[in-house]
């Protein structure tokens, strides 16, 4: 199957390769992937030494780097509370996390999470995180311009292998708030 970006040898529906992709990931990837919609899941097998976008854009299409996405997980603090939530931006941009995340999650301190934090709330690798398939009560604030993306590249949970999402699908996954100017241009 020819994969709608880049240039990958291997695409597949990503509900035929659950095999390839951590419990949570292949949960969410059987209850939201619709079969009979054009517009399905996919997963690209690629070789987890080049997960990191800049290193995967170079190998795989340039055009790859305006089409794929970052998920990334941050503690928000409150009164001693800290709740965990996900970001989700273009790769050309960064998480503005003292702006509009902690607006959003009404935080008086927001940081990324620490790497054991994420990789074990989630289930996932570091390096391959992904919105399909947080835990439910997460909140999920996705950048705009990730749904206005017709197809999106996004890691699968591993460093093996990536999604290709339609980018309207990020506004439909649990706990999905979408924002303007989640992601701000890189400084």
């Amino acid at each position: 199957m020819r994969a709608p970006i880049g240039t990958f040898d291997d695409a597949r529906p990503a509900a035929d390769r659950l095999d390839l992709l951590p419990a949570p990931v292949a949960a969410a990837v059987r209850d939201l992937d619709d079969p009979d919609s054009p517009e399905r899941f996919l997963h690209v097998d690629t070789e987890p030494e080049i997960a990191d976008t800049a290193v995967f854009v170079e190998r795989h299409g340039l055009e790859l780097l305006e089409q794929s996405a970052n998920c990334v997980v941050v503690a928000a603090k409150r009164g001693g509370v800290t709740t965990l939530a996900a970001c989700v931006v273009l790769s050309g941009a960064r998480v503005d996390v003292n702006g509009a995340v902690r607006r959003q999650l009404g935080a008086r301190k927001v940081s990324f999470a620490a790497m054991e934090t994420a990789t074990g709330e989630t289930g996932m690798e570091h390096g391959g995180i992904t919105p399909v398939g947080l835990p439910a009560d997460w909140p999920l604030l996705v950048d705009s311009a990730v749904v206005d993306t017709p197809w999106v590249l996004i890691g699968s949970g591993r460093r093996r292998g990536k999604l290709i999402v339609p980018g309207k699908a990020f506004a439909a996954l649990p706990g999905a708030i979408v924002l303007a100017g989640l992601g701000a241009d890189p400084a």
